[in-house]
């Protein structure tokens, strides 16, 4: 089994990296903080957010995985899902970054094991 960043170290190092490149990162929700998972929502003004997870894949790992993408004529329905998100898992941290290409950092973010 590979080792794992505590939540709260992963999302303070993605936090970090994306204001060090002149972004804006918050968290809007947080989860449990040695074991909680990650929700990291990407937006770069007023581009449509996209929400994305990390989610199991075959061969036991976890990959971040795009889950939602905000419709402009309905915004607020991607805030409903991200708030559904967090009350089907308490543990979840939802964590918005405002730059662009945001991907790049979650592509990075949880790459240090322990």
């Amino acid at each position: 089994m590979e080792g794992r960043l505590p939540a709260h170290i992963e999302v303070s190092g993605l936090i970090r990296s994306v204001e060090a490149a002149g972004g804006f990162a918050t968290v809007i929700a947080k989860g449990e903080r040695d074991a909680g998972t990650l929700l990291v929502v990407c937006c770069a003004r007023g581009s449509p957010a996209k929400a994305y997870e990390r989610m199991p894949q075959p061969d036991g790992t976890r990959a971040w995985t795009l889950n939602r993408t905000q419709e402009p004529e309905n915004a607020q329905e991607f805030w409903d899902y991200c708030d559904r998100r967090k009350r089907q898992d308490s543990d979840l941290w939802i964590v918005e970054l405002d730059i662009a290409d945001g991907e790049r950092f979650i592509a990075l973010a949880g790459s240090a094991r322990c």
